[in-house]
């Protein structure tokens, strides 16, 4: 094992004691409690079993039988989840046909970051995830269930799915994925008219056109943004079955892996010699084995503050710098959009989850000893195929020839990972390093200071915004309106680069795996709202990046400024934000997970 991985585990594990002891006492309680149908009433049971036919009932009803929960993020707004609507149908086919039985126990809303880029819909965003993670543990609050299968792929949607199955801890729980869309427009041509259509060269028509060339069919959209980050991430934790996360909706290999996870995480239940509760499939182990293959594909910016609410959830005090350290070690093995010029099907195509995860066993970065859903860690490094007779089978990974997309572990794309940790007297943020040319990993320059990037974007429009310039967009972080993606600011922020001008971008808000080639410190916290370092500033400040060292620095004497004023907005009311407001009152720093649940001091 790499020293420097052994030491982050040790970290969390020695850090995490009293909270994870407190997480699994919890756990260990509800597991020793009657089995689920035991400890309900007569009354209890006959509302449970109401709606199903005679023959149905009496397999729900028995005991010794396992009554799976789906909770399903379906709807047929994402791509990505719409082929999730037959999914609870052929899942309780299959377990019926078994002698068990499933019930769709709950559905969580499911938002696309997609629709509601630039939108009011993008301030609910973020308070999405802690929202499913409630509505996940109000689905299986009915106490009638042995074993969990979450149907949920995208954005804030798997994070909360994965939040509310974990105070569930003592059943085991799968995640069963739907796979990636079939490759449209090539991601270089989609950000070609993107930049064209923020300078003016094309119009709106054009601009459509392309979007839907590129976003044209069911399934996850087929950059490395975070729906596929989640995927690649969980199948690394061993939470779905191997190779299970990149395979097309439609393909034959996608329906046999659906009906083997139903099947499997039935056998796991309480009383079976194979009990696997997912407690002891999520521990900090399997959470550094998480975050290795997030930054050995140079994944989502989300996910540094996903993987940390995720930790809370299991009792286990995740930080910025154990991200940091570890992204010191762990190369950048993956190449694809936004840090690359093929999409997530190439990357399936090449091997997928399991070549990465071969790759990184043989550079000595994963625990190999932790127990996922299926089988051991060492069947991750496996391949799910058919058999001539339409068997499921894994097998091993043929020897595969150099890639430009997956890199063998001695010839990797970068030597360190695609997350930085940076700090200084501005505070702490992350940057995306990934993608990012080792010349523009250094940048010192003026600030101009926004507070919407609504008014970055008229600012470019007006040629106010033209030279070598820091953008600093603040009074975005998620206290102030939560916490939105600022997507708009990428096209013109890459249009200035291309221009020869020396930018970055320094904002409390986020852009998940959208950064791109752009130096972008995200996440700053404090926030602008709560007193951050980043009020203070004006127009004409210099601030230094370095994503070498890992400072951010202003050289401007801050210490006689009083703060800005936050803008007069509206984000307390209208477009149901009057009922996140307690959301906005009681969230955490982004260091700390951004979330309702887990606010106060983790040190």
């Amino acid at each position: 094992m790499n020293p420097i991985v052994a030491k982050v585990t040790h970290e969390i594990e020695h850090r995490s004691q009293n909270t994870r002891k407190e997480y699994l006492e919890k756990i260990r309680i509800q597991a020793n409690q009657k089995p689920n149908r035991d400890a309900l009433s007569c009354g209890n049971l006959a509302h449970a079993v109401a709606p199903f036919e005679e023959q149905e009932k009496q397999k729900i009803l028995d005991k010794q039988r396992s009554n799976v929960a789906i909770v399903t993020a379906y709807n047929d707004m994402l791509s990505a989840h719409q082929p999730y609507k037959d999914y609870p149908d052929t899942i309780k086919k299959v377990l019926f046909g078994e002698g068990h039985s499933a019930q769709v126990a709950g559905g969580v809303p499911a938002m696309c970051d997609g629709v509601t880029q630039g939108q009011v819909g993008m301030e609910m965003s973020l308070f999405s995830r802690d929202t499913i993670a409630m509505a996940t543990s109000v689905s299986l609050s009915h106490n009638i269930f042995d074993a969990t299968l979450l149907l949920g792929i995208c954005d804030k949607i798997a994070p909360g799915q994965l939040m509310g199955a974990l105070a569930f801890g003592h059943l085991p729980t799968a995640f069963v994925p739907a796979g990636p869309m079939a490759s449209g427009i090539s991601n270089d041509q989609k950000s070609q008219v993107r930049q064209k259509f923020a300078s003016g060269e094309v119009g709106k028509e054009a601009l459509l056109a392309s979007e839907c060339s590129a976003y044209h069919s069911h399934g996850t959209c087929t950059f490395y943004g975070t729906a596929n980050t989640n995927q690649l991430v969980f199948e690394a934790m061993g939470l779905m079955l191997p190779g299970s996360a990149f395979v097309h909706p439609d393909d034959e290999l996608r329906l046999e892996l659906t009906k083997f996870i139903s099947r499997h995480v039935a056998s796991l239940s309480r009383g079976s010699d194979n009990y696997r509760p997912l407690a002891e499939t999520f521990s900090a182990k399997t959470l550094v084995n998480g975050l290795v293959a997030l930054l050995s594909s140079g994944g989502s910016t989300n996910h540094t503050i996903h993987m940390i609410a995720i930790a809370r959830a299991a009792g286990l005090i995740l930080t910025w710098e154990d991200i940091d350290a570890l992204s010191e070690v762990v190369p950048l093995l993956v190449s694809i959009y936004p840090n690359g010029s093929d999409d997530i099907n190439a990357f399936q195509h090449k091997g997928g989850t399991p070549r990465l995860l071969s790759q990184l066993n043989t550079l000595n970065l994963l625990h190999m000893d932790v127990q996922p859903v299926y089988g051991s860690m060492s069947d991750y490094l496996k391949s799910p195929s058919l058999s001539a007779e339409g068997e499921l089978v894994f097998r091993e990974l043929d020897d595969i020839s150099e890639s430009n997309v997956i890199a063998t572990s001695d010839a990797p794309f970068k030597f360190k990972g695609g997350l930085k940790l940076l700090k200084g007297n501005l505070g702490r943020g992350v940057m995306k390093i990934s993608a990012i040319e080792a010349s523009n990993l250094v940048v010192t320059g003026e600030v101009k200071v926004f507070s919407d990037q609504n008014d970055v974007v008229e600012a470019y429009e007006q040629g106010i915004l033209n030279g070598n310039y820091i953008v600093v967009v603040r009074f975005n972080g998620p206290c102030m309106n939560g916490m939105p993606e600022l997507h708009k600011l990428m096209p013109i922020m890459s249009n200035l680069m291309n221009k020869g001008h020396s930018v970055a971008l320094v904002t409390d808000g986020r852009l998940s795996g959208a950064s791109g080639k752009v130096p972008a410190v995200l996440h700053v916290t404090p926030e602008a709202a709560k007193g951050g370092a980043i009020a203070l500033l004006e127009d004409g400040d210099l601030v230094s990046i370095d994503a070498i060292k890992g400072t951010i620095e202003c050289g401007t004497d801050l210490s006689d400024r009083s703060a800005a004023t936050p803008p007069k907005t509206n984000y307390e009311s209208g477009y149901g934000r009057e009922y996140f407001q307690l959301f906005r009152q009681s969230v955490s720093p982004a260091d700390q997970g951004a979330s309702i649940f887990f606010n106060g001091d983790v040190s």
